[in-house]
C-alpha cells in the first residue's frame, strides 16, 4: 500500500488561531465536502507563511462561513491571514493510483474557492506513469520543470 494526496485544500487562509480549544482545525463543512476530506480525518497542514508543518484531526464549522481555525497547540504555529495547504490522504494499491482523481481546491484572500482542479495519474504504452492537474473543464494545466541546466552557482 501506497500513502497518497486524497484531496487538499490549497492556499486557504487562517481565519482564526484558538489555544484553547481542544486540538484540531475547524474548517468549513463545504470547503470540506468538495476536496473529499471527512470529519475527523488527519491532515497535514503546510504554512505557506513560516513553514510550519503539522498534523492534526478536521473538525466541522459552520456551513458557507468559510472558517479555517487552528485549534490548540496547532494554534501555535499558524496567525489568522497565514497561508496553507492542507492535505488528506488515502492508501491505494500501487496498481489503482490511476483511478484516483483526488480534488484540489485553490482559494483567493477570504478563502473563497477560485479553481476546483483534479490530479490525474495514467499509465502510458510502456507502463510509465504520467501525471496532470486538470481543470473542471478537463484542460490539463502546465507542470512547472525544473531547469535542464540545473542549480545557479554564485558568481
Amino acid at each position: 500500500m501506497r500513502k497518497v494526496v486524497g484531496g487538499k485544500l490549497h492556499g486557504i487562509r487562517v481565519t482564526e488561531a484558538n489555544l484553547e480549544y481542544h486540538g484540531s482545525i475547524t474548517l468549513d463543512p463545504e470547503h470540506c465536502e468538495a476536496a473529499g476530506i471527512l470529519p475527523l480525518e488527519f491532515v497535514e497542514i503546510w504554512n505557506k507563511n513560516s513553514g510550519a508543518r503539522i498534523s492534526t484531526y478536521v473538525i466541522l464549522g459552520q456551513r458557507g462561513s468559510r472558517c479555517c481555525i487552528l485549534n490548540g497547540a496547532a494554534a501555535r504555529t499558524c496567525q489568522p491571514g497565514d497561508e496553507l495547504i492542507i492535505c488528506s490522504s488515502i492508501y491505494v494499491e500501487s496498481a489503482n493510483i490511476v483511478d484516483l482523481s483526488p480534488a484540489i481546491l485553490t482559494f483567493d484572500s477570504v478563502n473563497n474557492v477560485i479553481e476546483r482542479l483534479r490530479y490525474s495519474v495514467r499509465q502510458d504504452e510502456a507502463g510509465r506513469y504520467q501525471f496532470a492537474i486538470v481543470n473542471e473543464e478537463g484542460s490539463q494545466l502546465p507542470i512547472p520543470l525544473l531547469s535542464r541546466a540545473g542549480p545557479k552557482r554564485a558568481s
